[in-house]
């Protein structure tokens, strides 16, 4: 429940202050905002007229209910047998003297939004209403769609190319970050999606409402609670996901040795499924150092072992393995420290080719897995065999650790890439938020280069296992709520895969 305070002037020594309801948007629109056309919404969908109903109905306090907020339009348009809208407040704004609602129960009529949401401030309104819906019409969405009182945005946004005359607004990206994304739906033909936006800071941006260029914009979210969200979009931020397998884990693993002798909880088989259309799933709950993700990532890209390469750059993720005396440890003694050997970036770019050390030249020599990959990806979309392996099982003794991401293999449909990873082994607290961030980052970097989108991101894992001395860390981490993802954009001006470096990647709204 949102309250907007406001001090407005009256000419005398003493202003009054006005306490005013917030709200939320619920719309269904096409990529261009469009809304209906001659008066009619310009589509049937069952799901997003339940979507509807849900989530401007259902409330977390039974004793308490919700209000809808609309145009006159929007309520003609409503079937009589249908209005006023059951198990909610009804407050249908008008400029019109003559337009009453005098004998409809939860039905009230007001002169303009900010009169209603004052109303709905005061008592019995205040303590009776637990989220303030705005649905509506184009009219009314176009005054309010991005203003300040405005805490969230849920939107049906629809995928296929509809004929519309009336329109809304864009959302402005620069106030507003994605919180939640369905993956894509179809019925009558049509392409949709649900996504909810929240706002993330309380001014518009500069150049206007509806900037949709996705700058990198500086500063810290000025909003950090989400709590308002109806539940059931609070908790389809996809972040739960790994807090839910961490604390199942957690509970209910069971209890192993790892190579070294630590102690872990652990399960076996798997899956999070992540979707890459509007954000990259780095964890919020828990800072996930992005630079060495990009780093290490673009080190695999070149097909390098040498991890003083990493080093030199203040990445330490290969350095504990790469040690001198880790590595005498397993019998490499003549193996140079900081040589990985023949690890996934190798094996991505020369597959098959005899490992010397991390100084040789191994250009044209063994299969280079990731051209393949696109290559195929930009020929054959349909082939089932575009898949990147880091798994040699011949290799195996000259590596100071067998991959833990072993292969990973790709799908084209609809105009977009989706990438499906497998783990052998995962480490949930350290190693699994920076798998689930790079291979996101590699299935949209091969997106971009290969003209596509990004689509989903599946991350199989068969042992997925909390160290006992993560536990408590861990479980400090599952009291943290999740902050909205950040948006990826890459630099439009490069698509060979071979050219980009960190700075081409621009992460925005990654707010720690």
């Amino acid at each position: 429940m949102g309250y907007e305070i406001s001090t407005v002037s009256n000419g005398c020594a003493s202003d009054m202050i006005v306490c005013r309801r917030t709200y939320q948007v619920v719309v269904a629109a096409t990529r261009e905002g469009g809304l209906g056309k001659d008066g009619k919404m310009a589509w049937h969908i069952p799901t997003d007229s339940r979507f509807f109903e849900d989530v401007t109905t259902k409330t977390s306090n039974p004793e308490k209910m919700n209000a809808v907020i609309m145009g006159r339009k929007s309520w003609d348009a409503v079937p009589p047998d249908y209005r006023p809208f059951c198990g909610r407040i009804n407050v249908i704004v008008t400029r019109s003297l003559n337009f009453d609602v005098e004998g409809l129960e939860n039905a009230l009529v007001c002169r303009s939004l900010d009169t209603a949401l004052e109303l709905l401030a005061l008592p019995p309104y205040d303590d009776l209403v637990e989220t303030v819906f705005n649905i509506g019409g184009g009219v009314l969405l176009r005054e309010t769609l991005n203003a300040p009182a405005c805490d969230a945005i849920h939107i049906t946004e629809m995928e296929t190319s509809i004929e519309c005359d009336t329109f809304i607004p864009s959302i402005d990206t620069y106030s507003f970050h994605p919180w939640y994304s369905s993956f894509p739906l179809v019925e009558n033909n049509i392409r949709y999606s649900f996504v909810t936006y929240v706002r993330v800071r309380s001014n518009v941006a500069k150049n206007g409402t509806g900037d949709n260029s996705l700058r990198s914009y500086s500063g810290p979210f000025k909003i950090q609670d989400f709590s308002f969200l109806p539940k059931m979009i609070l908790d389809r931020h996809e972040e739960y996901m790994y807090l839910s397998l961490v604390n199942d884990i957690i509970l209910s693993g069971n209890l192993k040795n790892d190579r070294t002798g630590a102690v872990t909880l652990s399960k076996f088989g798997c899956q999070m499924r992540f979707n890459l259309r509007k954000t990259i799933p780095l964890l919020t709950t828990k800072r996930v150092f992005w630079r060495g993700i990009v780093e290490e990532l673009l080190w695999f890209i070149i097909g390098s072992a040498n991890a003083k390469r990493l080093l030199e750059k203040g990445v330490h993720i290969c350095d504990e393995n790469t040690s001198r005396n880790y590595q005498d440890s397993i019998g490499l003694t003549e193996r140079e420290e900081s040589d990985l050997g023949p690890g996934p970036g190798f094996h991505w770019r020369h597959f098959g080719a005899r490992y010397t050390n991390m100084h040789a030249d191994y250009t044209d020599q063994g299969i280079d897995q990731l051209s393949d990959v696109i290559h195929k990806i930009k020929n054959s979309p349909d082939d089932t065999h575009i898949v990147l392996s880091a798994w040699n099982h011949s290799d195996l003794q000259m590596m100071p650790l067998p991959p833990c991401h072993m292969f990973a293999q790709f799908y084209v449909a609809n105009g977009e890439l989706s990438c499906l990873t497998y783990n052998r082994s995962a480490d949930m607290s350290n190693r699994v938020p920076i798998d689930i961030a790079s291979y996101a980052l590699l299935t949209c970097l091969i997106a971009h280069v290969c003209d596509l989108l990004p689509g989903d991101f599946i991350h199989d894992i068969g042992d997925a296992h909390v160290y006992r001395g993560h536990i408590e860390s861990l479980q400090e981490q599952l009291k943290n709520p999740p902050k909205p993802f950040p948006v990826l954009k890459i630099n439009p001006q490069k698509k060979s895969i071979d050219s980009f470096e960190p700075a081409d990647f621009n992460l925005i709204g990654y707010d720690l």
